[in-house]
């Protein structure tokens, strides 16, 4: 399947998900937005912006995205966490603790009480170039712990910031910030194997 017949859908509740539009438009990959559980039908993968993770775990609640989001994992779908979607895809998340999706088995510290990654524009190694990636962490989560299957695709500060299992993978930055599209791309290239 290649990048341009896919439909990517993008969970629109709150958080910059027009960023992420926007970085599918560059490599001219459809999109649709997803704020309701119909909008899952037809998508080959989804994308789950930043904003407040408790924010989008109480509207995703409501109107039954998460049930919804859960069987989109079941049969396969892709997904694609940044910042606040890192969280919620979590298996396990703390400080404070918080429900979660629970589809990658990672640890993650969610506001660390002042212990979070700061605000700020790191240039960092990648397994998925030679050059170095340019990652925009705003109030970053930190990823504590990772279960045997993940992949550590970049690390930061001494933590995972780019992580994949399977079809599911999260990073506690803002990969959509930036005029640079790899990250999103590798997550294409995932979908299409």
């Amino acid at each position: 399947m290649g990048f341009r017949r896919m439909n990517i859908g993008i969970l629109a509740i709150q958080g910059d998900y027009d960023a992420h539009a926007q970085a599918l438009n560059r490599l001219g990959v459809a999109h649709s937005f997803v704020r309701r559980p119909e909008d899952l039908a037809n998508i080959d993968g989804i994308i789950l912006p930043g904003g407040e993770s408790s924010t989008h775990l109480k509207v995703m609640s409501e109107e039954g995205l998460f049930d919804a989001l859960k069987g989109f994992a079941a049969n396969g779908g892709a997904f694609f966490g940044t910042c606040a979607g890192a969280i919620l895809l979590a298996r396990e998340v703390h400080g404070p603790a918080q429900a979660s999706l629970g589809l990658l088995d990672v640890t993650i510290l969610r506001n660390g009480y002042g212990r979070q990654l700061a605000s700020d524009v790191h240039m960092g190694k990648t397994k998925l170039r030679k050059e170095p990636l340019e990652m925009v962490f705003i109030r970053a989560p930190i990823i504590e712990s990772v279960g045997q299957g993940i992949e550590v695709l970049a690390e930061d500060a001494g933590h995972p910031v780019l992580v994949r299992e399977g079809r599911v993978m999260a990073a506690t930055f803002h990969p959509e910030l930036t005029e640079d599209t790899t990250v999103h791309e590798y997550f294409l290239k995932q979908i299409a194997q």
